[in-house]
């Protein structure tokens, strides 16, 4: 595996590099961030080896990727739109490993990890606020933004598509496609919904076809359980909780530390430990909503990354 120990105020050593690959036989998940202060998203090493690291700030980072070196972008204003990273999602498809991530100032984008370069990216201004992103089957991909929608890209069409189709939801936060119902599922304020996609690649449509009202307001964090497929991950204002669609049934999740339940920006499973990573706002100056801590749970672990601004944090499969 492609190792590198370095300051994470250094990462930009690392821009271009190629993504770790586990060894033969073995898989191994890593953590990806979503890093404000930096306005990078970068993996660390395996959760194990985070948390036993001794030393102030030298961690093993095994790829790292930024909006404002990457020049197929430059035509999207990066300098603005890639203001406040707040999402970094792995998803593979037909082999190749793409990043999904978005930031507050507008920028979208699907990226080849392999070369760095975007499959597809989209700058939709910084009123709207995008927080979370999904790749569809078929290419195109979904946006949600907290200014009250989710949007469905023709992202097939091109890298520069701009077609979309356009489904309210207030608040909305998290974007989670489930492959085996073939649904998209969208978290808002009040509701988790369900979308149908239909029409074609280059026009499709959504219609809502199921609406789970939350036990709790504020949805923020949607991501499937890895370790046992079908359930979804979701935090809202006051907890966290997992949704069950086939028995439309939400069952709260405790931790070792209640207070750790709230607020949280991101939540999931390591498929193979059991682990759950969160990550959760300080409320301290100078980000309110972000932080330098990654915390682990079931057994419970924090590592600080000194000199960061982290919204989120996500399992991200070694290959």
């Amino acid at each position: 595996m492609l190792r590198r120990t370095l300051s994470v105020l250094g990462l930009a050593l690392l821009f271009g590099t190629p993504a770790g690959r586990a060894e033969a036989g073995a898989q191994r998940w890593q953590v990806v961030v979503a890093d404000q202060g930096s306005r990078r998203v970068f993996v660390l090493e395996s959760a194990e080896e985070l948390m036993a690291h001794q030393g102030s700030d030298e961690l093993s980072v095994v790829w790292s990727w930024t909006a404002d070196r990457a020049p197929d972008l430059a035509d999207l204003s990066p300098a603005s739109s890639w203001t406040g990273p707040d999402e970094a999602k792995s998803r593979i498809r037909q082999g190749r490993r793409y990043l999904l991530t978005t930031a507050s100032g507008g920028l979208a984008a699907v990226v080849d990890t392999a070369t760095g370069r975007s499959r597809w990216a989209a700058d939709l201004g910084p009123v709207v606020n995008p927080h979370s992103i999904e790749l569809l089957p078929d290419g195109n991909v979904a946006v949600v933004a907290s200014g009250g929608w989710v949007r469905l890209y023709a992202a097939s069409q091109g890298p520069r598509a701009t077609a979309y189709t356009e489904f309210g939801l207030p608040g909305a936060h998290g974007v989670l496609w489930d492959g085996p119902s073939g649904l998209l599922w969208v978290l808002g304020d009040e509701a988790l919904v369900a979308l149908r996609v239909g029409g074609t690649p280059a026009a499709p449509t959504l219609t809502a076809v199921r609406t789970a009202p939350l036990p709790d307001r504020g949805g923020h964090d949607l991501a499937p359980v890895l370790a046992a497929p079908g359930p979804f991950w979701l935090s809202t204002l006051r907890g966290l909780w997992q949704y069950d669609p086939a028995a439309d049934r939400f069952t709260p999740v405790h931790l070792a530390d209640p207070a750790a339940e709230r607020d949280v920006k991101s939540i999931g499973d390591d498929p193979g430990t059991g682990r759950l990573l969160t990550v959760a706002p300080d409320h301290l100056a100078p980000c309110d909503w972000c932080t330098s801590a990654i915390r682990l749970h079931r057994p419970e672990g924090v590592r600080t990354l000194r000199g960061t601004r982290l919204y989120k944090a996500r399992w991200w499969e070694a290959q």
